[in-house]
């Protein structure tokens, strides 16, 4: 669906919006779990990707745990 948004935002400057679905969530919560990947790295990649794609608003699952990584770092 990134290929949509990206053709989303060269068409108009509203704003936009993209679900981060839970499905990919689990399955990187439960990845990192098996230690398989980077929880962090990851998670924080697919957030990079949808916001790269174009959206201005991210509705997402792992909101709460990105708003701790983000003020780890920060602080």
């Amino acid at each position: 669906y990134l290929d949509i948004l990206a053709r989303l935002r060269e068409r108009t400057t509203l704003p936009l919006a993209a679900y981060h679905v839970s499905g990919e969530y689990a399955m990187v919560k439960a990845a990192a779990r098996q230690g398989w990947l980077d929880e962090r790295a990851c998670m924080t990649e697919s957030l990079l990707a949808i916001a790269r794609a174009g959206a201005d608003i991210i509705f997402t699952y792992a909101a709460l745990d990105y708003a701790r990584w983000w003020r780890e770092e920060v602080a």
